[in-house]
């Protein structure tokens, strides 16, 4: 274990003061990262705000790549470090950072989802909102400006995310069905003094007529300059896929792997779905636990009750028995998402000090009242314990053993995605998935992620449909194909299908690093369990490598294999 008594200069030293740096270059990152003290600000997303946090990661990343590790714990520390910055730096290098624009993760996103995370019962909490409210206009104006340099410098999203963003920025600004996101959100404050309520009435005002403002400089100013073509094209996407999964991949060999993977998956529900009922194909077992009464949950909040259950459940089981969990982590809490974001199930950090808990949020479609909880086992297993919530919060527990960075920023998708769905099969294995209900959800999960790393990377490098395939054979995939193979070969809910084709569009790379993770994570449990023969302990493999933190993939299995 190493010293945490760090200097400026070693490993560990250098990487807590780059967070310090970044959290206050980046408050809306600080948030989400669980750092005080930033949370009356907003970031500065125009092309000097980006410029200014590449200076930093850029010095950062130079002092950490010429310091000398003082033990292994540092030399982990270094790899994990150069290897995330360097790829961060690439993409501002590359002018993809200040032009991003898309669905589900990108800084009109942020702006508007940070205010999940902050607390609402004080007085100081709500002067605390009223600040950072009150510099949305500054914050949209900061994106516009960016998104205009990144056209200026030849980088627009495609007009799909242009138009959907418009449409997410309507939505929140409170000019469909629903009220502005802001407006809701202020009349939280009821209790409040009246001077603070004005000021927050004032704020939410300006703040939902400025994502009303930016929806239109969307249509107006962005869109003509947009292109049409969906597919970022092969470079783009070699060096997404990098930072995403934090490992160089065979694009080709994985785009076929994907095939192979689905396939097995696809056999595996056949005979699930034939044991629900004689001779019915999945779709048909779907259909039949859908009307099944026992799978069924009416309304919202009792959804919301049941996602609470079942997580508090798990926690509770898998404690002492199947991983070492501490009393900081127990805490997890399940909430229904504010409208307007994409459909589905995610997860966030608890903060640095554990004030505030790990959440799983889930995005609902507009309208349903009525769910299927066959469906959303697993996916509680997958956002909760041992999911994103045991990794993640086990990760910024460990304040004895990781520096700052590597407990609060050093995730990847690879690595948190991976282990998230590798935790859906372990419940399996563990024995908490015997209902075939609650199987054949949890296989409809993975066979949707299989299906992930064939269209993503099938529509971005507009490869070709295999012979024997049983789909289009011979043809290059489109957009409309994606979205049609995902209708036709998966049983996953079709409101969420069609959020995901834009997502997947929109964040070239990101979709396939849920399979691709979960394949190196039990390619490394197969490694480790080589290594120790009869000795393998499934438990400390696990508490071992959870308490590794994040990284890339390909730092995951050398930090693995040195672990006795």
């Amino acid at each position: 274990m190493p010293d945490m008594a760090s200097t400026a200069s070693d490993v560990n030293g250098i990487c807590d003061r780059y967070v310090d740096d970044y959290a206050a270059a980046d408050p809306v990152a600080a948030t989400s990262h669980g750092i005080t003290g930033h949370d009356h600000r907003l970031t500065d997303y125009s092309a000097d705000g980006f410029a200014e946090r590449a200076g930093l990661a850029a010095r950062a990343h130079a002092a950490v790549a010429a310091a000398e590790p003082r033990d292994a714990a540092e030399r982990a520390a270094q790899a994990v470090f150069t290897e995330r910055l360097g790829l961060e730096l690439e993409i501002h290098e590359a002018g993809l950072d200040v032009a991003s624009l898309n669905t589900i993760s990108s800084p009109v996103q942020e702006l508007r989802m940070v205010f999940d995370l902050m607390p609402l019962e004080s007085e100081q909490d709500w002067s605390v909102v009223a600040a950072r409210i009150g510099e949305v206009p500054k914050a949209l104006a900061g994106v516009r400006g960016g998104l205009l340099a990144g056209a200026d410098a030849g980088h627009v999203a495609a007009l799909r995310q242009v138009s959907k963003v418009a449409e997410q920025c309507e939505t929140w600004a409170g000019l469909k069905d629903a009220k502005g996101f802001f407006a809701a959100l202020v009349e939280g404050a009821s209790s409040q003094g009246e001077a603070l309520k004005s000021d927050l009435a004032h704020g939410a005002r300006a703040a939902d007529e400025a994502f009303a403002e930016f929806a239109g400089f969307l249509r107006a100013e962005l869109a003509p300059k947009a292109p049409v073509k969906d597919a970022v094209g092969e470079d783009a996407y070699r060096l997404w896929s990098r930072y995403f999964v934090g490992a160089a991949l065979d694009l080709r060999e994985s785009y076929e792997w994907g095939w192979a993977e689905f396939s097995r998956i696809e056999a595996e529900m056949r005979a699930v779905a034939n044991r629900v009922k004689a001779g019915a194909s999945p779709k048909e077992a779907a259909a039949i636990l859908d009307a099944d009464p026992r799978y069924r949950v009416q309304g919202r909040a009792e959804f919301e009750a049941w996602m609470q259950r079942l997580s508090d459940g798990a926690l509770e089981s898998l404690r002492g028995k199947h991983f070492e969990i501490s009393d900081r982590v127990m805490a997890l809490e399940c909430k229904i998402a504010p409208p307007g974001g994409g459909v589905g199930a995610y997860y966030t950090g608890p903060s640095e000090d554990f004030s505030r808990p790990g959440r799983m949020w889930w995005s609902l479609p507009a309208g349903r009242d009525e769910f299927s909880t066959w469906r959303e086992t697993s996916t509680v297993y997958h956002e909760g314990a041992p999911g994103h919530h045991l990794q993640i919060a086990t990760a910024v527990d460990q304040s004895a053993s990781l520096n700052k960075y590597q407990r609060l920023m050093a995730f990847t998708s690879g690595h948190a995605e991976g282990w998230a769905l590798y935790s859906e099969r372990l419940m399996e294995e563990l024995g908490y998935l015997s209902d075939d209900g609650d199987l054949l959800g949890m296989l409809s999960e993975q066979l949707f992620r299989a299906a992930r790393v064939i269209v993503d990377l099938g529509m971005h490098l507009e490869l070709t449909i295999p012979a024997g395939a049983g789909f289009h054979d011979g043809e290059r995939w489109t957009p409309e194909l994606g979205l049609e193979f995902m209708l036709t070969r998966t049983i996953t809910d079709e409101a969420h299908l069609r959020d995901e084709i834009d997502r997947y569009l929109g964040w070239p790379g990101q979709a396939p690093a849920y399979k691709i993770g979960e394949r190196l994570w039990l390619a490394a449990r197969a490694e480790a369990q080589a290594r120790a023969g009869a000795g393998f302990d499934i438990k400390r493999f696990h508490t071992e490598a959870l308490k590794l933190g994040g990284m890339g993939l390909d730092t995951l299995r050398e930090q693995l294999a040195k672990l006795d």
